[in-house]
Formats: structure tokens, C-alpha cells, sequence
């Protein structure tokens, strides 16, 4: 008897919810409006609010992560290095806030 409860989910299906949760945690780094907004618009009030926003996007980043591995689904390559080693890491450090969206081309620059 087949069991009408097994969800069948696509490779698709999980990337997809990997790159709304990119997307999500680059607003949230940029300060721009996110899904938690609406949850919490109180929050906004409060300087530390986006520091919480940020960790909110990140966990969720790093939830659907850890589910891409225990699925062996690759996930590295929707990112540049530098933020696959990030998340990789598991820590939201200064260094993530700081340098997410930076290149080689602005890294030469730098100095």
C-alpha cells in the first residue's frame, strides 16, 4: 500500500529555496526591505534590529544549506568562493558583513 503522506521533492525544488534564502540574506545585509519586516515591523524602532534581521536571514541560509548536504545536493556553486567558504563556516563574522559582496577586481583596489 503506497503512503499517501511521502512528499516527493526535486533537486529544483531545494535550490530554488536556496537562492530565495541568498536573496534573502543579501536584503537583509543591504538593509533592504525583507519578508521579516512585515513579522516584526516594531522592530524597526530599535537599533538592533538589523543585526537580528541579518542573523534571521543568515540561520535560514544556513538551514537550507545543511539540508542541500544531507541530500547531496550541490549548493557552492550558486555562490562566488569567498561566500561558499563563508557559509561553509557556519559563522556570521564581520568579515561576512563586510566583505559578502566583495571581487578580486575590488580587492586589488583596496590597499
Amino acid at each position: 500500500m503506497e503512503n499517501d503522506n511521502q512528499v516527493n521533492l526535486s533537486v529544483d525544488f531545494f535550490l530554488n529555496k536556496l537562492e530565495e534564502a541568498k536573496v534573502h540574506f543579501e536584503r537583509a545585509l543591504d538593509c533592504k526591505h525583507t519578508e521579516f519586516d512585515d513579522l516584526y515591523p516594531y522592530m524597526i524602532e530599535h537599533p538592533q534590529f538589523f543585526w537580528y534581521k541579518r542573523y534571521v536571514a543568515w540561520s535560514e541560509l544556513l538551514t537550507i544549506v545543511k539540508l542541500c548536504e544531507e541530500l547531496k545536493i550541490p549548493w557552492t556553486e550558486r555562490f562566488a568562493t569567498h561566500q561558499a567558504e563563508y557559509v561553509s563556516k557556519r559563522v556570521m563574522s564581520s568579515k561576512v558583513l563586510d566583505y559578502w559582496y566583495e571581487t578580486n577586481d575590488t580587492r586589488e583596489h583596496v590597499g
